[in-house]
């Protein structure tokens, strides 16, 4: 997979992708991630990137010329997927629409900024908008980290245990169940006797319960989902 990030604060990507799962996706060679600087495509010698918005009204906006030129000149050389624009307004990211973005081949990711971007960015050149959720941060970068993270993780040999992304929360619209580790025993606080037993259907059944108990008291409306 081919991830291209175009962002006016490249800086602010640098640790969520040098570190952890995200790190050994790439030196697995399995992820290509490549932050491009919006402020390299303007065409000004300040390199501006934001005006003020036609109308009146509080905040800067991205200009339309520094993005174009920059998507322009990627799409000449590579076919993506989706052009991704991270926005508030755009579909809420689920475990559904991770595992179907990790399947991609090449994606094209735009950080808004600022008050947003100029309404034509979105008309011409984005095939979808995505949004982490009902709240407003200060630019779409970390989002973006949020939703790389969210499909990095389900390529095949990102984790070397496979299967533990199959299991993780919502995966099957329930979330996941309680877990436990060393000591068995801590303060009187004792692990559930079933998960020391070593009857694995025993053991499945108890899970299968506990997440279908927590989901229905704390996601009903997953549950639902089924």
């Amino acid at each position: 997979m081919r991830i291209d990030i175009l962002t006016v604060l490249p800086k602010l990507l640098e640790s969520p992708f040098d570190h952890s799962i995200l790190k050994r996706a790439q030196n697995k060679g399995l992820v290509e991630v490549n932050v491009h600087d919006i402020r390299d495509y303007a065409s000004d010698k300040h390199k501006s990137v934001d005006d003020y918005v036609y109308g009146g009204g509080a905040g800067m906006v991205l200009m339309i010329e520094p993005i174009a030129n920059c998507i322009n000149k990627l799409k000449s050389k590579t076919e993506y997927d989706e052009v991704i624009y991270m926005s508030p307004d755009g579909e809420l990211l689920d475990q559904k629409l991770s595992n179907q973005y990790s399947l991609s081949i090449n994606l094209l990711i735009l950080c808004g900024h600022y008050k947003g971007i100029d309404e034509r960015i979105r008309e011409h050149f984005i095939t979808k908008e995505i949004s982490i959720g009902d709240y407003v941060l200060s630019g779409g970068e970390l989002a973006a980290a949020v939703f790389c993270d969210s499909i990095m993780r389900l390529i095949p040999g990102v984790i070397s245990d496979e299967t533990s992304a199959l299991t993780d929360s919502f995966q099957d619209n329930l979330l996941a169940p309680p877990v436990y580790t060393r000591p068995a025993n801590y303060e009187g606080h004792e692990v559930p006797p079933v998960l020391l037993s070593g009857h694995q259907a025993e053991i499945d059944k108890w899970r299968q319960e506990q997440a279908q108990a927590r989901t229905a008291e704390r996601r009903p409306k997953l549950d639902n989902l089924k």
